[in-house]
């Protein structure tokens, strides 16, 4: 993975996913804290990407929302394209790249991670708060933010573990019976 910092060395005619880009990711978690969390702050690293999980890929958050509120469809336009493939991990759906990512987000002073207990608590810095309102202002990100704002509702006060435990419950061939560092796909 990349900083657009540093892609002036590569070659033009070479090709560039969005996925090989930090700053994709780096704002996608920072609007995650922004959306989904209390007051910028996520408990948990379990937690933050099981939300990161049903913000990726939106048809698994239709099956999730379906369980946990019968009866309720998915809002008009909802696009149910991944927007970032995960692997399974231990405890589920996970991103190799979160090491990296909160690294570099805590390194630029926009992210705390303070161990609680057994947990992390990721939170927006002051920093943070102020650049995750500009980037939530950008019309490109609206989309993103409305996939956030439905996975807070739904999953916002559950605990990371219930996450993870309704995950494996719903998606045991997708997700659990997937190999270790496998990539999840629907």
């Amino acid at each position: 993975m990349k900083s657009l910092a540093h892609l002036g060395s590569q070659a033009a005619s070479l090709p560039l996913a969005a996925d090989d880009i930090l700053e994709f990711h780096a704002a996608r978690l920072l609007l995650l804290m922004h959306v989904c969390g209390t007051s910028g702050r996520i408990d948990g690293l379990t937690k933050m990407a099981k939300l990161d999980f049903f913000t990726r890929y939106p048809d698994f958050f239709e099956v999730a929302r379906a369980a946990i509120e019968p009866g309720d469809a998915a809002p008009p336009g909802v696009d149910d394209a991944v927007e970032s493939s995960m692997v399974r991990h231990h405890y589920g759906p996970w991103d190799k790249r979160y090491y990296q990512v909160l690294g570099a987000l805590e390194a630029k002073q926009l992210i705390t991670v303070t161990k609680h207990k057994q947990s992390f608590q990721i939170g927006l810095s002051p920093l943070g708060k102020e650049r995750a309102k500009v980037l939530a202002a950008r019309p490109s990100f609206q989309d993103l933010i409305a996939r956030q704002r439905e996975v807070k509702k739904v999953f916002g006060s559950k605990s990371g573990t219930f996450l993870k435990d309704l995950i494996y419950r719903l998606f045991d061939k997708e997700v659990g019976k997937r190999t270790l560092g496998q990539v999840i796909t629907r």
